[in-house]
């Protein structure tokens, strides 16, 4: 995929840089590291490693300077507005916080060493790539690990090791526009399972003929992406624990072929997320059902004036019934160069930031960025996304929905993962394009499974 197609194919106003798409829509515009990395010759002060790659926390007073990595947007803001509480914690760390193009730069300040920065806002799906050099932080995060999302620990997890600090879980929703529905008869209430779903939406295109009532993505990275939200519904992925793949299987040809039949019975709307034929389909009510990650609230809140307060969210759709209604879709986390000069103060921001209630309320919670509170995610760490304590208030373009609590209880339905490749990205030129070859009506099912397996392994796992 060029990268001006999939910059062109994202809005990215508002909300959405707030983690850039949800932190991995960049993840298709850089490459992965080679697995080398640096030579560690001392320790950097105020930390120990054990094993010489696990990073311990500092003892005593902790003081010094740390340099902090984000990317520019409404997020850097609410970290930097929190940098103030850390400070009543720990009055004598000093936080330099730098917007950064971290896809642009951190690989080759990785490789050089030079000026390498203590901690770093890194999309999930490139911890696996830059582990080498990376601390683990398997011992620091031992407190907290049982409390965290399992989805959350596995994709920052390799060879025994954790190399990244959880930030946000981004359950998969089914986004409907109630206002629509109900003028068709329609009780989402009555939508359970994927099979629901496809009656639902021949009975509104036989309420609205000519209508594409559900998202069917025409990005290739996106469309894999979603791909993956669906897999991890089913307790799958395209690699397993051990690396290797498993795109041909049942789970993958399920989930393939529902996808085909959408588009072969015209039941869904094909447009790229957001952009002005997607948006217009929403507005006009041809599109109705948009099964994504929680991010997509940001929709009906800064995209959808005219049908702003007729959309809800509810769990996904399960594929069998009884099964999982949430899978997640993206996501990011924090990690610690084991080059940078103050890596175990830096955890000390990130442990603030995540594991503690004063922390992590100022992320989600109301503030100067979001008076309502930032609600296009929910946090990782499960003590902060109780149901019952909610960080971000109603949503009113969803109609005041409680949007909190439906988002924490899908959350707690998401399977656990396993490692993200450092070839993920690049399977979409395999398995993205040949997603979007069968909705064209060139491949089947069965085609896409057993041509993007053979191209993958052959082009990007052997060779990795």
């Amino acid at each position: 995929m060029h990268k001006g197609v999939l910059m062109s194919a994202v809005p990215r106003p508002g909300g959405l840089t707030r983690r850039q798409m949800n932190g991995l829509l960049v993840a298709a515009l850089a490459g992965t590291l080679a697995a080398c990395g640096p030579s560690i010759t001392e320790e950097s002060p105020g930390e120990t490693a054990t094993g010489g790659e696990r990073l311990k926390a500092p003892t005593g007073d902790p003081s010094g300077e740390i340099v902090i990595w984000d990317r520019s947007g409404d997020l850097f803001k609410v970290f930097e507005a929190a940098i103030a509480m850390f400070n009543a914690k720990y009055p004598n760390v000093t936080v330099r916080h730098e917007a950064v193009d971290i896809d642009a730069k951190l690989q080759n300040t990785l490789i050089t060493g030079t000026d390498v920065p203590d901690g770093v806002f890194l999309d999930d799906a490139k911890v696996g790539g830059f582990a080498d050099y990376l601390w683990d932080l398997k011992d620091l995060l031992q407190p907290y690990t049982q409390d965290i999302a399992a989805q959350k620990v596995a994709v920052n997890s390799l060879d025994g090791g954790i190399y990244g600090v959880p930030f946000d879980l981004d359950p998969g929703l089914l986004f409907y526009n109630e206002k629509a529905l109900a003028a068709a008869g329609i009780d989402p209430e009555s939508i359970e399972t994927y099979d629901d779903l496809l009656a639902a939406a021949r009975t509104y295109q036989e309420f609205r003929p000519g209508s594409g009532p559900i998202h069917l993505e025409q990005s290739a990275f996106l469309g894999q992406l979603q791909l993956e939200m669906y897999a991890n519904q089913l307790g799958t992925s395209l690699a397993g624990p051990d690396g290797k793949l498993r795109l041909d299987s049942p789970e993958y040809r399920q989930i393939l072929t529902w996808l085909d039949t959408v588009s072969k019975e015209k039941l869904g709307t094909r447009a790229e997320y957001l952009t002005p034929g997607d948006v217009g389909a929403l507005e006009s009510g041809d599109q109705v059902f948009y099964p994504w990650a929680i991010w997509f609230s940001f929709a009906p809140q800064q995209q959808l004036p005219k049908t702003s307060g007729d959309w809800r969210a509810m769990p996904l759709p399960a594929w069998e019934a009884g099964g999982a209604r949430s899978g997640a879709m993206g996501g990011s986390s924090f990690v610690l160069p084991k080059a940078g000069q103050n890596s175990g103060l830096a955890w000390l921001f990130y442990e603030f930031l995540m594991f503690d209630e004063a922390g992590y309320s100022a992320v989600w919670g109301p503030s100067e960025v979001y008076p309502q509170g930032l609600n296009t995610s929910i946090p990782s760490y499960r003590p902060a996304a109780d149901p019952a304590k909610p960080l971000f208030e109603p949503v009113e373009a969803l109609g005041d929905q409680d949007l909190w609590a439906t988002a924490t209880e899908a959350g707690a339905q998401i399977p656990a993962g396993a490692p993200i490749p450092a070839w993920w990205a690049g399977a979409v030129d395999y398995l993205g394009n040949d997603v979007q070859r069968m909705l064209d009506g060139d491949l089947s099912p069965e085609q896409v499974v057993k041509q993007a397996a053979q191209n993958i392994q052959k082009n990007l796992v052997d060779r990795s």
